[in-house]
């Protein structure tokens, strides 16, 4: 069972820009699908982005697309999302999220969840 830890996250004005990390204990992360899910209050989760491992192939929701880059360093256990151009309506809980699957995309369904991380954008 893998473990993920968040890193990053806290208050940022409207505009503004903020690096999640999320580093994982798993040894081998070959054929893995590793993303991040967030949930604002009162709201459903909601799939942000992802990244496979194998081709390094990205994914995002429509949301985010073109403010928002996931990425990974080259030795697959840490991975970032960099957001750009922060709205209010991005504030929630951040988790990172991580399985073995064969394909990748942008979903709420996980396996593996990390323990979660604030992020607030204020106008």
């Amino acid at each position: 069972e893998s473990q993920l830890v968040e890193s990053g996250g806290g208050s940022v004005q409207a505009g503004g820009s903020m690096r999640l990390s999320c580093t994982t204990s798993v040894s081998s992360l070959n054929r893995y699908c590793m993303g991040w899910v967030r949930q604002a209050p009162g709201k459903e989760r909601e799939g942000v982005a992802a990244i496979y491992t194998d081709n390094g192939r990205e994914y995002y929701a429509d949301s985010v697309k073109g403010r928002f880059t996931i990425s990974r360093d080259n030795t697959k256990t840490t991975r970032y999302l960099q957001m750009n151009d922060l709205k209010p309506e991005d504030t929630g809980m951040y988790y990172c999220v991580a399985d073995p699957r064969s394909t990748c995309h942008v979903q709420t369904t996980w396996n593996a969840w990390g323990q979660g991380i604030q992020v607030t954008v204020s106008s």
